[in-house]
């Protein structure tokens, strides 16, 4: 039995998509799930649960780690982007303590969570990425070439929160004003293929940078689940057409395209990956373009266990318990997601609260 800590396991959270997925293997885990929330649907589906601090909360690394040892946990895995920054942030304290975390590295997490670095890096390094644009006021939108485009934050628009699209100047500026006014530095990207040409493709390493291998999804982001908007095109070749964002709600069908694959793990080695990645493209004719990359599990990582392609317990059984990594012999076909409901009682919500060593 392997003792797993995972943080942030609100329902359809990535955390609560990891433990969905390790209870589809055949390791033996007990979940120990923890969140902020004591209404999260992943703390009543964990063998055991706590509440936490948030991740920014000054002693949330001692209360994390003292609850990993207490507990004899042997693994950790961030359920959230910022948990994943601050363990990160402090891996080595986590290391030290022989409590491995699934992680990817420090610089891949420091490009990837910011969507400017992404397309930087992406176009220093031959990829090709969306025609961009940082918008440090309302006056840069002056600076976009081509509409329509897809506006959102540059860090921190994790489940397509505050995305949207714009198809004049006068949209452009009103959503870049928006998420200005929010506290977050917006980025424009030029809105490129249609609805039915997203995928998204995970690409997996070991925690030491060596390729396992990849599953491209192709994307059905018009259903209710997967849309986070769509509007009617007014403009150029789009007239006429619906323009569509997905939501952090994946779901669609896992195909053989050796081409996206190939090309997803060339840019993971690129990035110096190690562990888990997501990619998120667009195909436009000839053209696939990255618009974004999570240096982490996915929300389709339960997804892709059902499909024989668990990534968490693929790493945690070759780092923890020294087994030798194959690429995965997954099968093909197409997943639908819905909602799950619990009823909880008033009592059920008094969740154990782990404290710091000075509050007890």
């Amino acid at each position: 039995m392997i003792n797993i800590v995972i943080t942030g396991v609100s329902g359809g959270s990535i955390g609560n998509e990891v433990m969905k997925a390790l209870r589809l293997a055949k390791t033996s885990y007990h979940i120990i799930g923890v969140d902020m929330n004591p209404a999260s649907l992943g703390l009543y589906q964990a063998d055991e649960a706590y509440i936490v601090p948030p991740a920014l909360d000054p002693e949330y690394i001692d209360i994390l780690l003292r609850l990993c040892e207490k507990r004899n946990v042997q693994v950790l895995i961030p359920g959230s982007e910022s948990e994943m920054k601050v363990v990160s942030a402090n891996r080595q304290i986590f290391t030290n303590n022989n409590i491995l975390t699934l992680i990817n590295n420090a610089n891949v997490i420091d490009i990837c969570t910011d969507k400017w670095k992404t397309n930087s890096f992406l176009t220093n390094n031959g990829f090709k990425s969306p025609q961009s644009v940082l918008l440090k006021s309302e006056n840069d939108c002056t600076k976009i070439r081509r509409m329509p485009v897809v506006l959102k934050p540059s860090v921190g628009s994790g489940g397509s929160n505050l995305v949207f699209i714009a198809q004049d100047m006068e949209e452009a500026r009103f959503f870049s004003r928006y998420i200005l006014k929010a506290g977050m530095l917006p980025i424009a990207q030029e809105y490129l293929g249609t609805f039915d040409d997203e995928y998204t493709v995970g690409v997996l390493t070991t925690l030491d940078g060596g390729l396992i291998d990849s599953l491209v999804v192709h994307r059905r982001i018009m259903s209710g689940l997967s849309n986070r908007m769509k509007v009617r095109g007014r403009i150029g070749k789009y007239a006429g057409q619906t323009l569509a964002i997905s939501s952090g709600i994946s779901q669609g069908a896992i195909e053989d395209l050796p081409e996206i694959a190939s090309e997803c793990e060339r840019l993971a080695v690129a990035v110096g990956s190690m562990g888990p990645l997501n990619i998120q493209l667009r195909v436009d004719g000839e053209d696939m373009y990255v618009f974004e990359i999570n240096p982490r599990f996915s929300g389709t990582t339960a997804f892709r266990a059902l499909a024989d392609y668990n990534e968490p317990d693929i790493l945690i059984r070759h780092h923890l318990l020294g087994e030798p990594v194959n690429p995965v012999s997954y099968k093909y076909g197409e997943v639908v997601r819905g909602l799950v409901e619990r009823f909880i009682l008033p009592e059920e919500l008094s969740m154990p609260v782990y404290l710091s060593k000075k509050e007890e």
